[in-house]
């Protein structure tokens, strides 16, 4: 159990001797998938006060499945900032989309597409909350990963007691998911609530209100801060719709509008 998130004491001693304003700005983006999150670390003189103070980067796009050997540069742009809840202090996450040298969107960079949608429809001024279901598994290995509520020989009890749930045998995973949320509002982030799912590990947390294409990059943000507090549980937080076969209920990611 993780008593001491965002970070530790320690830690943070040591990095506010930091006198040269170094930060550390975790750049994140998707691969070519869409749905694979990737990341890697830049260290920055700072003050970095929004996107415009931090530089584009680059990576080997032929390694996440948006280019080949023979041309595999694959720029990142900075679109979102936020306070990094593992570092602390000054460092930040860096939310990117992805690009190819020529200037076209990279294989699996919708967000630009979703800008213009934003923009053309600014004057609506529209709201947004999303609802984020998603099922923990315990990972053993890359080829061994099991439902936490199940174990590793086979179903739990069928579902109708883990719903808003209370104790042993009917919830599992409440630390981690908690982490998670406190992780989340200390980067800043706009969370409004958490609770069990009908799935024996399954939680959702609500994220917004957010507005414009602010929900979406908020939402990736979360996703990313979810599976970095979960790589310390060695848990895996899966949100496929639909991970396990037969009369389980399947993780949503709800949309509301106004």
């Amino acid at each position: 159990m993780i008593q001491n998130l965002p970070h530790t004491d320690r830690q943070s001693n040591v990095d506010s001797t930091n006198e040269n304003n170094q930060i550390m700005v975790e750049y994140i983006w998707l691969g070519g998938s869409g749905n694979d999150l990737r990341g890697k670390t830049k260290v920055v003189t700072g003050p970095v006060n929004s996107v415009a103070d931090l530089p584009d980067w680059n990576y080997d796009g032929s390694s996440t499945g948006q280019a080949t050997t023979m041309s595999s540069e694959i720029v990142l742009k900075p679109r979102r900032i936020c306070r990094d809840p593992f570092r602390r202090n000054n460092h930040l996450l860096c939310l990117c989309d992805t690009w190819n040298v020529d200037g076209s969107p990279a294989l699996g960079n919708f967000r630009y597409l979703a800008e213009k949608v934003f923009t053309d429809a600014a004057h609506e001024d529209p709201w947004f909350g999303i609802e984020q279901e998603y099922i923990m598994y315990q990972v053993e290995s890359v080829n061994v990963k099991y439902p936490i509520g199940w174990g590793k020989h086979g179903y739990n009890a069928p579902q109708g007691m883990y719903y808003c749930g209370i104790g042993s045998g009917f919830i599992f995973g409440r630390a981690c998911a908690e982490d998670h949320v406190r992780a989340s509002l200390w980067a800043g982030l706009n969370i409004a609530g958490l609770n069990a799912e009908v799935f024996p590990g399954q939680w959702e947390y609500q994220c917004g209100v957010c507005k414009g294409i602010d929900m979406c990059d908020q939402l990736w943000l979360s996703r990313y801060i979810l599976q970095r507090v979960s790589e310390q549980y060695g848990i895996m937080s899966d949100i496929r719709p639909k991970p396990e076969k037969g009369d389980w209920n399947g993780s949503g990611c709800h949309t509301n509008y106004s």
